[in-house]
Order: C-alpha cells, then sequence, then structure tokens
C-alpha cells in the first residue's frame, strides 16, 4: 500500500452513494465486466469479472502488470471494444443501450482520448491535430486552433503550433494527443501510459495539467501507468489482476484537489 492512501474494497462504492454529504453518482460503473477474443478455435478471456468504479472529481490510476488487461479494461470503458458480458454505465448512461451511432455521438461530446499509439493525422500541424474534437463539433476553425494553441503552450509546445507530426518527437507527438484528449473539456478522459515517453519534468507537467483541466466535480480521469512517478497525483489506486481488480486504495487527498503538490 502506498504511503497516505487507505485500502478499500472493490465493492465499497455503489453506483449511487453519499460521499462528504452530497448524493454522487460515479463516473463509471463496471459490473461482473468480462471479454473474451476468439481467433479460430483459440478463446482467451481477458476481463474475468471486473468490478470498478471512478468517481467523480477523481483521477483514478489502473496499475499492475503487462498482459492483466488494464488497456483492454480502459478500451470497454470507452466503448472502443464491446464487452463480451456485464454492464457498463458511463456518466449515467448505460452503454448497451446506445446503437452505434448513438455510441460514437456520445463518445465525441463527453470523452477524451490518449492512447500509447498516438494517431495524429500526418497532413496537419500540432495545432490543428489538437483541435480535431473541436472541430468535429462544428466549432469555427480559427476558435478551435486557437484555443488548442493555447494548450499546447501550456504543455510547452508554443514553438511547435505548426510543426507536422513527423517533425515532432515521441514525447512530443504524446503532448499533441493529450492536447487533443483535453480541449473539448470532456466529462471523462481515458489516457494508457500519458507520461510512458516522457522526462520527469515533462511528465509532471502533463500530470499537473491534467489534475488542472480535468480533475472537477463534474469530471473524471482514468489513468493507465506503469510510472510510479505519478502516483502522487493519484485520488485513488486501482490494482489490476488476471482480469480482475483485486485492490483499490483511496488517496487521502481525494476530493481536495488543491493540496496536491
Amino acid at each position: 500500500m502506498i504511503q497516505g492512501v487507505a485500502e478499500i474494497s472493490p465493492g465499497e462504492r455503489s453506483p449511487f452513494g453519499v460521499l462528504h454529504g452530497r448524493f454522487e453518482e460515479s463516473a463509471v460503473s463496471c459490473r461482473r465486466v468480462t471479454k473474451e477474443f476468439v481467433s479460430g478455435d483459440n478463446r482467451t478471456l481477458v476481463l474475468r469479472g471486473v468490478d470498478f468504479d471512478v468517481s467523480f472529481g477523481e483521477m483514478t490510476l489502473l496499475v499492475g502488470p503487462s498482459g492483466c488487461g488494464k488497456t483492454t479494461l480502459l478500451s470497454v470503458i470507452a466503448g472502443l471494444l464491446d464487452p463480451t458480458g456485464g454492464n457498463i454505465s458511463v456518466l449515467g448512461q448505460n452503454m448497451d443501450e446506445l446503437s452505434g451511432a448513438d455510441s460514437i455521438l456520445f463518445r465525441r461530446k463527453n470523452l477524451g482520448f490518449v492512447f500509447q499509439q498516438y494517431n495524429l493525422l500526418p497532413a496537419l500541424t500540432a495545432a490543428e491535430n489538437a483541435a480535431v474534437p473541436l472541430l468535429a463539433a462544428g466549432v469555427p476553425r480559427k476558435r478551435a486552433v486557437d484555443k488548442a494553441s493555447a494548450m499546447l503552450a501550456e504543455l510547452g509546445l508554443e514553438q511547435r503550433l505548426h510543426a507536422l507530426p513527423s517533425q515532432l518527437s515521441g514525447g512530443q507527438q504524446q503532448r499533441v494527443a493529450l492536447a487533443r484528449a483535453l480541449v473539448h473539456e470532456p466529462r471523462l478522459i481515458v489516457c494508457d501510459e500519458p507520461t510512458s515517453a516522457l522526462d520527469h519534468e515533462t511528465g509532471h507537467a502533463v500530470m499537473e495539467l491534467l489534475t488542472t483541466v480535468a480533475v472537477r466535480e463534474d469530471r473524471a480521469v482514468i489513468v493507465v501507468t506503469h510510472d510510479s512517478r505519478v502516483f502522487d497525483f493519484a485520488d485513488r489506486i486501482a490494482h489490476m489482476d488476471d482480469g480482475r481488480i483485486v485492490r483499490t486504495e483511496a488517496s487521502e487527498k481525494a476530493h481536495f484537489p488543491a493540496t496536491r503538490n
């Protein structure tokens, strides 16, 4: 158990509960979620009945050994993979109730993604790439690019706004992907190893930005990470192994973002 963190059982928080004197719905609620991959005659069960809650106003880290199912769980929550079984609620929406088109619209409006593959568009500049969610939502181009440029400047890329992805380092591309995930102010941000390609100072700046921009009363952040340097930013750490959440630790800093240092 990490210092300043208290262990709680995976089922201690229900999807609806009272916390610090106010009624609160979970940002994410997973119940008995399974995911099986089939290739020919081979079946691989990656998620084995996951119970997992993410609260508004918190940054939740999802940690565990490679191959335990962290990225698969993140992708299922984000709607990029369909679960084989179980139930998932995101921002109060039962994901089973959404059609394919409605699911895309829901993700576009409410979710921000930072995955290990940055998926930047090669013909667009850094600022244009970061502005893509705003442009997709119909925001005028100049306003969208200006807002994206301001966020990139916060990440130390004010000199690289007009650079193409091929002209950026891996760490710079990762910061562009982060800006793209945050620029439309989504209510749920999901990040897969957002500091993996970054030095300590830049990684710290990325986590500070996530904390400042994303950890608010009506928003939540899930971060998959192996980087123990960022554990101090967590409100909650969920430990995963062999396709299950095996324990969750709640930081004493939870719901008090201003106390982070």
